[in-house]
Order: structure tokens, then C-alpha cells, then sequence
């Protein structure tokens, strides 16, 4: 039978013109859940972002000391009572700096709180002898507001609580913990952990894991020794100039310089020779100016002539590049990063220099051949 238009049992086509096609609703959901994965690891780096650092700067200090750890090994020690042995000892040599320098620091630092108005009228006086000058002491200590009673307020300002004070050392010492925790058994398990990390990829790639791990150690530990030969160059110069100075407290104020001078990268030595600085002003002033002087003198020698024949073999990149990695790992982790970022780019540098490939490059040609007429 034929069937005409407007026939009740003729069925009307159906049209899906107003469905979506399958690849755009796959679109959507691949784009909601990679935004909703980019929101999860955003949320979980911000939250463990000191933790991560923590970890990833207990593993770079472990591989700094295996070269130790291994040669105590070779003696004859086992490897967990080797990396104890070298753990112990620099927890020991670390506790003993930080009590040494703690006192002579704040014994210092009240000295000079208590002295202030005293220095400053020795300051002004000093310039006025100098340069010739006509400045009022008196007058300078009262516009600079330093009364007794005004400095005892500023160091109360400054002094925290005994709440947050405790709170604070609570604190350290729980990082310091976890770190030693995660350094120990990355160390005596460096061998167990490398096959672990191994096995993860396929057997051509098993080499490559291997090759980094090896760069990264070498290249962590040669940051670890050209920065302990650095310092203690530092320290004996500083503490010889200091002797001659006459500056009380010249042995650890050297080895205070010496340490932060060259493990904060970049700024260290114009941090580390402010300490000594004070010192020398609660004394005579114009001792504090001379020891300026002499650190930012020897920060040029430092850079210029020491540091690239010590570290020339070991993490030898350019000084732009140093100071952008210590720029980025402070702002992803903190001091910790500023700390770890120069061995981290040093390594990444030799691992594109070891797997990677250059080409000759082509000189100009100073006399083109001609165009084809």
C-alpha cells in the first residue's frame, strides 16, 4: 500500500541532529578530569611542599656521602653502621658549632644592644675626625631615639615568646630528625634502593637509571667537597684578618663565615661577614668598616679566582645560571631549595651533556655565491 503525506501510520524519520557526537562528550570528561588531577596535585604540593623538599634534600645528602660511606665500607664496617659512623660525626661537629657560636652570639649581640648609644656617639665622632664634619653627637643619639629605655623595648619587640620560642625548637628538631630518619636509610640502602629504582624501567633503559644515579652522586659530591674547600679557605683567610684586626671572638667568627659563606649560595659571604661586622663595631668602628671591606674584596677573589679552579671539575655552570636555580628553589621549597638547587642544575647539565648531541656550527659565508641568473 502506498503511503501520502499526512497517513496516521506513516512513521516521521528520526533526526539526531540534537545529540552530541561521542568524541566531544570524551573531550569533556579527558579536560574535567585533567583539571580535576591538576587541582588534586596542586592542593598536595602546596601542603607537602616542605616535606617533599625535606625528603629530596635527604636523598642529595646521602649521595654526597657515599663516597665516605663506601670507603668505610671498604674497611670493613658494615654500610648502616658506616652511615651511622658519618652521620654521628657530623651531627656531633654541627651541635658543636651551633653551641660554640650560639653564646658568642648573643652574648655578643646584648653587648651591643647595651653599648648602641655609646657607639653611635664613637661613630659620629669618628666621621667628624675623619671628614671634617661639625655633627652633634647628642643630638644624633636623640634623634635616633636610643635611650635605654627605648632599647630595652626594641629587644623586647624583638624577642619572641616563650611559647613560640619552644614551639619553634619543637619544631626544628622534628625536621631535623626525619631528615636524619630519611638520610640514614637512603644511605645504607643506596645499593637496595638504585636495583629498586632499576627494576621500575625496561632493561635498555636500566642503564640510563643507572648513569643519572652516578651523575648525581658525582656531581653532589663534588658540590659537597669544593664547598668544604671553600670554606675552610674562607675561614683560615677570615681568621687571620680578624687576628691581626684584633677582633675579639676571631676563631668562630672565622668558622661561622667560612660555613655560610659558601653553603647560602650566592650571598653568603656579604650574610656570613655581617656577624663579625657587629662584633668588630661593639669594639671600634672603624674596625667593622675594615671588615666590610675585606668581604667584599675577598667575595671578588673568591669569584674570580678560587671558585673556578675548585669547582671547575665538579659543578662548573655559569654564575646566570647558579643564581637562577637558587632564585627558583627558593621559591619552590624554601632555604632548603636555595641550598640543593646548584647540585640539582649541575647534575641535570651533565645529564643533557651526556645523552645529548651538538652540532658543528656553520660559519657564515662572508662572500655568498650568487643567485642563479
Amino acid at each position: 500500500m502506498r503511503r501520502v503525506d499526512g497517513d496516521p501510520r506513516a512513521r516521521p524519520r528520526r533526526v539526531d541532529g540534537g545529540r552530541e557526537p561521542a568524541w566531544l562528550r570524551r573531550g569533556v570528561l579527558v579536560v574535567l578530569v585533567a583539571v580535576a588531577g591538576y587541582q588534586v596535585v596542586s592542593w598536595a604540593f602546596s601542603n607537602l611542599r616542605g616535606f617533599l623538599g625535606l625528603v629530596f634534600l635527604a636523598w642529595l645528602f646521602s649521595v654526597s656521602v657515599e663516597p665516605l660511606v663506601e670507603r668505610l665500607e671498604r674497611l670493613g664496617l658494615r654500610r648502616g653502621a658506616a652511615t651511622g659512623l658519618v652521620l654521628s660525626a657530623l651531627v656531633a661537629a654541627l651541635a658543636g658549632f651551633v653551641a660554640a657560636f650560639g653564646s658568642l652570639l648573643v652574648e655578643q649581640l646584648t653587648s651591643l644592644f647595651t653599648a648602641l648609644p655609646d657607639v653611635a656617639r664613637e661613630v659620629v665622632t669618628w666621621v667628624n675626625r675623619t671628614f671634617d664634619t661639625t655633627l652633634d653627637p647628642t643630638d644624633v643619639v636623640s634623634s635616633l631615639q636610643l635611650s635605654s629605655a627605648r632599647i630595652q623595648q626594641i629587644v623586647a619587640d624583638l624577642t619572641p615568646g616563650v611559647v613560640g620560642l619552644v614551639t619553634t625548637l619543637v619544631g626544628l628538631l622534628f625536621q631535623l630528625l626525619t631528615f636524619l630518619l630519611f638520610a640514614f636509610y637512603m644511605s645504607a640502602e643506596g645499593p637496595s634502593l638504585r636495583a629498586s629504582v632499576a627494576r621500575r624501567f625496561p632493561p635498555r633503559q636500566q642503564r640510563v637509571v643507572a648513569t643519572v644515579w652516578a651523575i648525581a652522586v658525582e656531581k653532589t659530591g663534588g658540590f659537597v667537597v669544593s664547598r668544604l674547600v671553600l670554606a675552610a679557605v674562607s675561614a683560615v683567610v677570615t681568621g687571620l684578618f680578624l687576628l691581626l684586626l684584633g677582633v675579639p671572638y676571631w676563631l668562630p667568627l672565622a668558622l661561622w663565615t667560612g660555613v655560610i659563606s659558601q653553603f647560602i649560595p650566592t650571598i653568603g659571604t656579604y650574610l656570613a661577614i655581617g656577624v663579625p661586622a657587629l662584633i668588630a663595631l661593639s669594639g671600634q668602628p672603624v674596625d667593622a668598616l675594615w671588615v666590610v671591606l675585606f668581604g667584599v674584596v675577598y667575595q671578588q677573589v673568591e669569584n674570580y679566582l678560587l671558585a673556578p679552579r675548585i669547582t671547575a671539575r665538579t659543578v662548573a655552570i655559569h654564575p646566570a645560571v647558579a643564581f637562577g636555580s637558587v632564585v627558583v628553589g627558593a621559591a619552590l621549597f624554601g632555604p632548603m631549595g636555595a641550598l640543593v638547587s646548584i647540585p640539582v642544575v649541575a647534575a641535570v647539565q651533565a645529564v643533557v651533556e651526556t645523552y645529548g648531541h651538538r652540532y658543528e656550527l656553520v660559519a657564515d659565508d662572508d662572500d655568498p655565491d650568487p643567485a642563479p641568473g
